[in-house]
């Protein structure tokens, strides 16, 4: 069976384009491990909570898009703010979305930096996305361990 193009991979055009861009290495490295370590733990975390897989296409996309104009500017200032303006563009110019599926992704996108309110489930998908990908980046990193976030997903997928 041949490999099919899916919505993912129109995703990471554009996000694959706009961090070849970038010139500083360092942000360049980091935001390719960032945007698709969240992108796949949005899967990962999807499926896990029963989720199907398309479901599951719509958090990874959320990840991959998740902090897109942090990492092209450089500016965290309300940087899920303007990530989720700019996704609504991308994934509305992609043509392979509904308005739906485009809120879900832009809500939670908005959302994500606010770790300590509990959102929609497909917003904690996000959340917990984010944190786990900062945990697993460096899994001694006491920092990101002991966040209560971190605790309660590395309990869910039996890791402690």
């Amino acid at each position: 069976m041949e490999r099919q193009y899916t919505r993912v991979d129109n995703i990471r055009q554009y996000v694959d384009n706009m961090l070849n861009s970038l010139t500083d290495m360092d942000r360049r490295r980091a935001g390719f491990v960032h945007l698709y370590g969240v992108g796949q733990a949005g899967a990962l975390i999807a499926l896990h909570r029963g989720h199907d897989r398309e479901y599951a296409e719509l958090a990874q996309i959320a990840g991959m898009l998740h902090d897109f104009s942090a990492y092209r500017d450089g500016v965290r200032e309300n940087h899920a703010g303007r990530s989720s303006v700019e996704a609504e563009g991308i994934l509305t110019d992609a043509g392979y979305f509904t308005a739906e599926e485009i809120g879900l992704i832009c809500h939670a996108i908005e959302k994500h930096s606010d770790k300590e309110q509990t959102d929609a489930e497909f917003d904690e998908i996000l959340k917990d996305a984010d944190e786990m990908q900062h945990w697993l980046r460096n899994p001694m990193e006491e920092y990101c361990f002991r966040k209560d976030r971190t605790q309660r997903l590395a309990r869910e997928f039996g890791l402690l």
